[in-house]
Parts: C-alpha cells; sequence; structure tokens
C-alpha cells in the first residue's frame, strides 16, 4: 500500500543544503538524492517513493522527524481489541460505547463502588465486562484488560472519549512500519460552547496536542501524548506495560520508555476523539493541577526530562540584559554567541550566515521558554514580577514574555471568546499544572522537577 510522506511542519532549509528541525531539533546537512527527496516534499508538500534506495532514505528522515507517513485509509475490520477502563461515569461509558459499536471492547471496571449499572451498561453494549476486586488506578486497569486481549493492536480509550467515525481505518495502516509501536489521534473537548470555560476548552484542552503530526519524543516539540485514546501493539504492551505505580503520567512514562528503546510512537491529528469536558471551573482546574502531582514520580525516573526550562546562557543573558534596559550590552553578548557558533560551523564545512538564522531562532525558543516556565512551575516568580514591575523595568520585561505568547495564541487561534478571559483562563490552566508540581515537590521534599537547565551547545 502506498504511503505519502509530509514534511514537518517546523522544518526550515536555512540554505538549500541545511536542514533545521526534526525531533528532537538539529541541523542536518543533506545532498544528493535525499535533499532531492526533501526538495520534493516540501516543494510538492509531500513525495511518495517507489525504488528501495529511496525507501530507506525517506526511512531515515521519518526517524529524525523530518518527514511524517501519511498512509492510505484502510477499511475494516482489523485485529484491534478496544479496552476501555472505568470507575464510575455510566453517563459517559454509554457515549463511548456507542461509538465503538461493532468492535471487540473490554470493559474494565476499577472497583467503582456500585458497579451494577456499568455492567448493565457494557452488557447492553455487546462488551466483555471485568471488575477489579480493588481500586489500582487506570495503568493497572489497562493492563488487566490487555491480559485478556489476543489481537494484534490494542485500542485504550477512556470511558468519558467517543472516537470519530473510520478512526481505526486511518490509525491502523501505521503499524505497516515495523517500527511503530503506539499511534496517538487528536483529542479535542466536546464542549457544549455555551459556558465560557467550553468555549476555551474548544480552544486549548489539556488533551489536545494540536493539528499537526509529530514523532513523539522526549526533548522533541511533542514531548508526549495521552493515552486518553491510544493504539498500542500487544506484544508492546505484554513487554513494557503501564507502570502500575503511577496513578497519573503513566501515559508520559510509557512513550518515553518506548522511545528509549527505539520505538516510535506517531501522533496522528486528522483522527479526531471527542473528550468530555469538565463542567466547571473547580474541577477543570483541579484535574490540571493533579496532572502536576505527577512531576516528582516522572523525574525520578526520568531524571532531567521535566526540567521547566532548557536555555542557551548565551540567549537567557541577552534576554536579562535587554530586560535591564541595556540594549547594547544584549547585541554584544548575541554577536558573540552568534560568532562562535559561525566558526564551529565553518568547521563542519556549513556557511557562518547559517549561524544568524540559528541564533535568531534560538532565542525566540527561549524567549517563549522563560515565559511558559513563568506561567507554570515558576508562577511565584511572576507573581512577585507583577507586584514589583511599577518600579522594575526587569520585571516589567517578565511580564512581557509570560503575557505576549497567550495573546499570540489568541490572535492565531481566534477562539469563541474574548481575549481578556481566553487569558485569564489561560494562565489559570498553567498555574494549576505548576501548583500541582510545586505541590509534589513540597510533599516528597524535591525539588528536582523545578531545576533549569542550561544548554551549553
Amino acid at each position: 500500500m502506498s504511503v505519502r510522506y509530509v514534511p514537518d511542519r517546523w522544518l526550515k532549509r536555512l540554505d538549500r543544503r541545511i536542514l533545521a528541525g526534526g525531533s528532537p531539533w538539529r541541523l542536518l546537512r543533506v545532498s544528493g538524492p535525499t535533499a532531492s527527496i526533501v526538495d520534493q516534499a516540501v516543494d510538492n508538500r509531500g513525495v511518495e517513493v517507489a525504488t528501495p534506495g529511496e525507501r530507506a532514505i525517506v526511512h531515515a528522515l521519518v526517524d529524525r522527524g523530518i518527514l511524517h507517513p501519511r498512509p492510505a485509509r484502510r477499511a475494516g475490520p482489523h485485529d484491534v481489541t478496544v479496552i476501555v477502563p472505568v470507575y464510575g461515569r455510566p453517563t459517559e461509558l454509554t457515549r463511548c460505547l456507542r461509538s465503538l459499536a461493532d468492535l471487540d471492547v473490554i470493559v474494565v471496571d476499577d472497583a467503582t463502588p456500585h458497579p451494577s449499572p456499568l455492567r448493565a451498561i457494557a452488557e447492553a453494549a455487546g462488551a466483555r465486562y471485568l471488575r477489579l476486586p480493588v481500586n489500582r488506578g487506570p495503568a493497572a486497569a489497562r493492563n488487566a484488560g490487555a491480559a485478556l486481549a489476543t489481537t494484534a493492536l490494542l485500542a485504550f480509550v477512556d470511558s468519558d472519549c467517543q472516537p470519530s467515525p473510520g478512526w481505526l481505518d486511518r490509525l491502523v495502516p501505521f503499524f505497516d512500519d515495523p517500527r511503530v509501536a503506539a499511534v496517538a489521534p487528536r483529542v479535542v473537548a466536546g464542549a457544549d460552547g455555551r459556558s465560557v470555560l467550553s468555549r476555551f476548552e474548544a480552544a486549548n484542552s489539556a488533551l489536545d496536542m494540536g493539528r499537526h503530526p509529530a514523532l513523539v519524543r522526549p526533548g522533541a516539540r511533542l514531548g508526549f501524548v495521552p493515552s486518553a485514546t491510544l493504539l498500542v501493539r500487544r506484544d508492546i504492551i505484554e513487554r513494557y506495560g503501564f507502570d502500575e505505580a503511577l496513578r497519573l503520567g503513566e501515559d508520559v512514562d510509557l512513550g518515553w520508555r518506548l522511545a528509549d528503546a527505539g520505538h516510535h510512537v506517531r501522533y496522528e491529528p486528522t483522527v479526531v476523539v471527542r473528550h468530555d469536558a469538565a463542567g466547571s471551573i473547580r474541577p477543570w482546574a483541579g484535574r490540571r493541577f493533579a496532572y502536576g502531582t505527577s512531576a516528582v514520580e516522572l523525574e525520578a525516573r526520568h531524571p532531567g526530562r521535566l526540567a521547566p526550562l532548557r536555555v542557551s546562557p548565551w540567549n537567557l543573558a541577552f534576554l536579562g540584559l535587554l530586560g535591564l534596559g541595556r540594549p547594547m550590552a544584549a547585541v554584544g553578548v548575541s554577536a558573540v554567541a552568534t560568532g562562535l557558533l559561525a566558526r564551529r560551523l565553518r568547521g563542519q564545512g556549513i556557511e557562518g550566515r547559517v549561524a544568524v538564522k540559528v541564533m535568531a531562532a534560538g532565542l525566540v525558543a527561549d524567549a517563549l521558554a522563560v515565559g511558559h516556565a513563568l506561567r507554570r512551575e515558576y508562577w511565584p516568580v511572576a507573581a512577585v514580577a507583577a507586584v514589583a514591575a511599577p518600579r522594575s523595568r526587569l520585571a516589567r520585561s517578565a511580564l512581557a514574555l509570560v503575557a505576549a505568547p497567550v495573546v499570540a495564541e489568541w490572535v492565531r487561534e481566534r477562539p469563541r471568546l474574548d481575549p481578556i478571559r481566553f487569558s485569564a483562563l489561560r494562565l489559570l490552566a498553567e498555574g494549576a499544572y505548576g501548583t500541582g508540581v510545586l505541590a509534589s515537590c513540597a510533599r516528597r521534599r524535591s525539588l528536582a522537577p523545578l531545576k533549569p537547565q542550561l544548554r551549553r551547545r
């Protein structure tokens, strides 16, 4: 079956033979047939390959996150078992199972206190029902359901999710590539659009990873995908499984372990799954807070990967000097850094002018990263800056880094919500997550998830 390969949304050609991008970001020099394939993919918004040589080149580019596969839709039936972990929520389960009609489904009840409604709903939908004797969390529920399955692929679907028709027809073909261990669709809020919160969730759900495909890896632009809906090879789950010691963050942990083992985890946003959004602010913010509390456990398993800030010391110095009102000194620091990078690149046979483009892109990325950290884990610093802003130029600069990306997001996305309320909810969402991180650090007496990292190269 033919596969079309499309270039990554953020791939840049710094000159004809130097690429910047991939997962994680890197500079890549291409020539000959590789350059020709990249040119075709970029110029034609995709490319198909025919010869074994071209296929080998494309596979290498896919492995680096430069190109993304778009296999053709394949009609079922598919060798897939759907596993639905559930704890209460009978109404949501009914909607979920309705969207999974005619599929092999196992409902795993994680020791709901009053299980009769769930059992009746599962049996009425023709699903198998498994009840755990004690509540062990979603990771254990998924593993228990997987142990009953015999199909080649497993689809984990949370009970408050409803996949769109034909979802497996689009996701299953990705597994023709033996490197692919898991594929996640786009999960969007199934909001009614009447309340302020539902309109915000439609534009900024915590489970929505965006509209562009990605190779998911630690340190990449998309570092994880949620397990709200996730299609995985059964033998992968048998070998790795969800970590049952994690009540939250088990999906992040699994994805990182798969990437470390050399497997591909893909994100495919053309497949959409609806997720029931929270109805009020308190449970909505509470869920964001809960996500943040997984930080210490994840940091213990994957040291350094949860650093809230990874920046170049050169760019940090530039931003600090600019914030202090010393633009000439800031420009001087940037000029020195650019000159040093240009010398290194020339040693690799790359023209020095590429260094200017790399430094500019890195500066923008680091400025955004600082603002992101100040909205989340470092929000107390932003709060202090807000108090000091009338008297401090540096504090005002810090607040600009906090607010400007949020305003830019509103302009770019044009949500059905005015910029004031959108910005307020955006900051509340980020702050709730960051507070969860801070609470977990205090409870476990660990500052590891808060340590920034300086990018030396």
